[in-house]
């Protein structure tokens, strides 16, 4: 289980990281996955350097990540949480519905979550990331804790690969095949 920081990447974000991960799996020939850019709507913009100075983000986003690995279409969502609760209004409605649409067209969602305070990243399978939103839109808890994820799918560290997700990927679909 290494630790993150013990690399020299205490300034590093997770986004930054997986995007170093997602340029390897490339480069490997093992995947192919693009960041989403945020769509935001110029307000202002210097007509001189033709730069936008003012915008807003528009709210509905899909997920951060897209694409495919070895013929699987994959999309997922990157999130941070500085404690041992994470609570389930960092994931909006409009991303637990594409990524639901998106396993319908036979893909597979997850979200990859960083605990920075424990300096671990885990994989959450989208059948636990709906469990967890849909208890919380029946009147539950309206987050979930460290202690109710899957702790197996702790991602690790691999030969330069800093959130190594491909073997938690592949551990979520044997899961899934096997409850088929």
């Amino acid at each position: 289980m290494g630790h993150w920081s013990s690399k020299g990447l205490r300034g590093s974000t997770l986004e930054e990281m997986i995007n170093s991960t997602n340029d390897k799996y490339r480069e490997q020939g093992l995947a192919l996955i693009q960041k989403i850019p945020t769509p935001i709507t110029p307000v202002e913009i210097d007509q001189k350097s033709r730069h936008i100075t003012k915008a807003y983000f528009e709210k509905q986003s899909t997920v951060d990540y897209i694409g495919a690995v070895q013929g699987i279409p994959v999309c997922f969502d990157a999130k941070e949480c500085g404690k041992d609760t994470f609570p389930l209004m960092n994931i909006h409605e409009h991303q637990v519905q594409f990524m639901k649409d998106f396993e319908k067209q036979g893909g597979i969602s997850f979200i990859i979550l960083m605990f920075t305070h424990k300096n671990e990243i885990y994989y959450l399978p989208f059948k636990d990331v709906l469990a967890f939103y849909e208890r919380g839109e029946n009147g539950g808890r309206k987050s979930f804790t460290y202690d109710e994820i899957d702790i197996s799918y702790l991602i690790s560290q691999s030969s330069g690969v800093l959130v190594h997700y491909l073997e938690q990927l592949q551990k979520d679909i044997i899961s899934r095949d096997e409850q088929d």
